[in-house]
Parts: structure tokens; C-alpha cells; sequence
């Protein structure tokens, strides 16, 4: 296996392997040109955001600076939202759903390193996948740790730290993330 099948296959691998540097430059050349467009510049972003990632939904938009590893690993639904600042690093799949709206700030961590102080040194990674589902809402300073899915219409609180799977429908805060409560049928309901 290459090391790049290694990373998507979820085993661990060797991030300083020519082709994965390769790949990471080519989406920071990417993100540079579309963290320098102007408001204006819609088409511009478009262009740049179809050209970085796998999959880009209709009226996706995202408030630069956006910074990820590859880009090419993020999948984005239709009318997704990205506020300032979002780090996606993409070593696995990200996938948000549609209607997916992220506070200023927010990660996506899908890498992990070894705990054994000797194997992280040698530099080895291991990856899992983050899906989102349809109409969540991650607040300001989110962060998603590596393996986690959300389920859909679910709210995370700003700066909760989300380590494990969330269920759909729910309101959750908290380091590490917990469930609060379920969310009340008014407050599910978007075909108002």
C-alpha cells in the first residue's frame, strides 16, 4: 500500500511521504488564492472551492481565512456555511451534510498520533472520518476530534469539544461534548 492509501484506509502512515507533501501544497496554494479573494469575488471563490475540495453543494459560502490539509477529502452539501477561521484537517473524509452552518473558528481534527511517546516521534499519523449531518449548527470554537459523526439538526454549543458521536436532534455543550437535552419539535421544524 502507498502511504496515501495507508491515510485513507485508516492505518497508520507516514505524513512526510513525498506524494502527501505534494498533495498538502497544492491545497495550501489553493486556500492562499481563495483566503485572498475579496467579498465580491463570488465567482472567484466558487471556482477555487470546486477546484480544492471533493465536493462543493449549491450556495456554499465560506468566510476566509479556510485552512485544511488537502481539501480533496471535504465534501460539502448545498447551503452550507462557514464562518471565519475554520480549520478542516481533511487526512480522512469530511462531510458536512446540507443546510450545515459552522461558527467562527470551528475544527475538524480527523488525524490522531500515537500515544507512546517513541512511536510519535517517528512521525507516523492515523486517521478517521467526520460526517455531519443535515441542518447542524456547530457554534464559535468548536472542535470535532478524529471518528466522530453528528447526527442531523443537532446544535453543539460554542467551544465544546465533541469526542464522541452525537445523536441526531439533540442540544449538546461541554469539554468533552455531552448531550443537554433533545431538541423541542419547534425547535426541529424547518418546513415553517
Amino acid at each position: 500500500m502507498t502511504e496515501y492509501e495507508k491515510m485513507l484506509s485508516g492505518h497508520w502512515y507516514d505524513p512526510l511521504d513525498k506524494t502527501l507533501r505534494e498533495l498538502r501544497l497544492a491545497a495550501r496554494q489553493l486556500t492562499w488564492q481563495f483566503n485572498k479573494t475579496t467579498p465580491e469575488q463570488h465567482k472567484v471563490r466558487r471556482r477555487l472551492l470546486q477546484q480544492l475540495c471533493g465536493a462543493v453543494g449549491k450556495d456554499v459560502f465560506i468566510e476566509p481565512p479556510l485552512h485544511c490539509d488537502y481539501g480533496k477529502h471535504i465534501s460539502l452539501g448545498d447551503q452550507v456555511f462557514l464562518n471565519f477561521n475554520c480549520t478542516i484537517l481533511d487526512v480522512a473524509p469530511v462531510t458536512l451534510g446540507n443546510y450545515v452552518f459552522v461558527g467562527p473558528g470551528v475544527q475538524f481534527y480527523t488525524v490522531n498520533h500515537p500515544l507512546d511517546a517513541l512511536q510519535r516521534r517517528t512521525g507516523i499519523e492515523q486517521a478517521r472520518p467526520i460526517t455531519i449531518g443535515d441542518d447542524v449548527w456547530l457554534g464559535g470554537g468548536v472542535i470535532i476530534c478524529p471518528g466522530v459523526t453528528i447526527g442531523e439538526q443537532t446544535v453543539v454549543a460554542a467551544g465544546s469539544v465533541v469526542t464522541r458521536d452525537l445523536p441526531a436532534r439533540v442540544l449538546a455543550a461541554g469539554n468533552p461534548c455531552k448531550v443537554i437535552r433533545e431538541l423541542t419539535l419547534s425547535e426541529m421544524n424547518v418546513n415553517k
